[in-house]
């Protein structure tokens, strides 16, 4: 700033005397204004603008599914996300909704009951879903073709075809659970096309793995920007 105030300066004693069609105040007010501008170049050349971008984009709020079967461990997870710790829960009828900030993201993330009567009602809020975060109970073996063709029917819905997936293989923690391996087997996850999704190994409980999962979620969001 020190030379534009040396050239504002060096207008006046130069022209003080000559008769201009230029006020004094709009050259002063001009030189400020072109300052600005270089000050505003300077930023841009040191990659500020570019951070201050990111750190803007990197604020949005992001709209996150937790779907899955009833009692897969969906508001477990949803709790362990956002207070970081075993919240006593009960079956959800309807839907839980909470902010969670993990890192430089924010995440507004819809807990949706699984119940059979419930499950016709997911579509509902599809709309604008950046991810999915798909819980299974690796411990239900019965029940693993249902949680299939739940994910299968899920994912042809057009409101989703953009939308990030996070598969959750849950309670790796209980003996006799499916492994990671065969709940990717089970669930056809090798046929999916044109869908950035990654598995991993969870226990709700425990709080282990939900972080290397928000991790890649976190990273694979930013990414796709």
């Amino acid at each position: 700033m020190a030379f534009f105030e040396h050239l504002e300066n060096l207008y006046f004693f130069e022209l003080k005397n000559v008769p201009c069609f230029i006020e004094e105040f709009e050259f002063s007010r001009a030189v400020k204004h072109l300052a600005g501008v270089f000050e505003i170049i300077s930023f841009i050349l040191k990659g500020g603008l570019l951070s201050y971008f990111r750190n803007l984009l990197g604020s949005r709020e992001m709209r996150i599914l937790i779907l899955g079967l009833d009692g897969a461990g969906k508001t477990t997870i949803l709790y362990r996300l956002q207070v970081g710790e075993v919240v006593t829960t009960i079956p959800t009828i309807g839907f839980n909704v909470e902010q969670v900030t993990y890192k430089n993201l924010k995440f507004q993330v819809w807990d949706l009951g699984g119940q059979t009567s419930i499950r016709p009602y997911w579509r509902c809020y599809y709309s604008n879903t950046d991810a999915i975060i798909y819980v299974v109970d690796s411990a239900d073996r019965d029940r693993i073709g249902i949680s299939k063709d739940e994910l299968i029917y899920m994912l042809g819905e057009e409101e989703l075809q953009g939308a990030i997936l996070v598969v959750l293989a849950n309670k790796q923690d209980m003996a006799g659970c499916l492994s990671v391996a065969e709940v990717h087997q089970a669930l056809g996850l090798d046929a999916l096309k044109n869908r950035t999704f990654q598995i991993f190994k969870t226990s709700a409980t425990k709080g282990e793995g939900l972080d290397q999962a928000m991790d890649w979620l976190s990273n694979a969001l930013q990414s796709r920007k």
